[in-house]
């Protein structure tokens, strides 16, 4: 017991200086960073994992506080060949969506799986997009995406289709608030390839709205040029929301 208070003691007195000593000093400060993050590792990894978490808990609330949908789509174990063996870690895919149009997707590796998650879901906020949606519920035309050997294709659909799409693209389109769609995905079914395939077609879509004031004409007018009349191309244009 009086070896081990005798190690306790040494070891708070050591800290203590290394925190007063002055930054001027290029072998002191090497000396107090190094015990800081290498004396002990667990403690300087949660003490850096807790002031992560405080910042994006701060960055949600300035937000505006939004609930937002976040689905993980796909984990994998990978490994860092070291000196000594190898160093395992894992992978995570996540889909963070707020269910009204706007959707992202990030991955995070770390050694443990709820901080690979959790990277991975920072990283999706910070890149979601706006997707313009026809009625709320399903897309306004027909789109394909591609990326590296993932191809898919996404067609909107009348009202109670549902979401006709499997794996990664469901969880895109339930994150994104579409109800109605049929998709096909064509080629690699890597998790990573598709995702961005899927982002490249909806990033393709357009609204009637952008259209018209792109080309500096009226939503009535794009509308009425199918064979409607001019009363149902100006009720179409007002029941478009986006």
């Amino acid at each position: 017991m009086m070896a081990d208070e005798t190690n306790i003691e040494a070891e708070g007195v050591v800290a203590d200086v290394a925190a007063a000593a002055p930054e001027g000093g290029e072998r002191e400060g090497g000396r107090g960073r190094g015990r800081g993050r290498g004396g002990n590792d667990r403690g300087g990894e949660r003490g850096g994992r807790g002031r992560r978490d405080d910042r994006r808990g701060r960055g949600g609330d300035e937000e505006g506080g939004e609930e937002l949908i976040e689905k993980l789509v796909h984990i994998n174990r990978v490994s860092k060949t070291v000196k000594g063996g190898k160093r395992f870690g894992f992978a995570a895919l996540v889909v963070v969506g707020d269910g009204k149009g706007r959707v992202g997707f990030g991955h995070g590796k770390a050694r443990e799986v709820p901080e690979a998650i959790t990277k991975a879901t920072a990283s999706a906020k910070k890149k979601m997009v706006r997707v313009p949606l026809k009625d709320g519920r399903t897309l306004h035309h027909d789109g394909k995406g591609r990326f590296g050997a993932g191809k898919v294709n996404v067609r909107s659909a009348p009202a109670g289709t549902g979401i006709i799409a499997g794996g990664p693209m469901r969880a895109v389109f339930e994150s994104l608030g579409v109800a109605d769609v049929v998709t096909k995905s064509v080629g690699t079914s890597n998790p990573y390839n598709m995702i961005r395939a899927t982002f490249d077609a909806l990033t393709d879509q357009t609204s009637p709205k952008s259209v018209a004031q792109r080309r500096g004409k009226k939503v009535a007018d794009l509308l009425g040029r199918g064979g409607a009349t001019a009363a149902e191309a100006e009720a179409a244009a007002d029941a478009i929301t986006e």
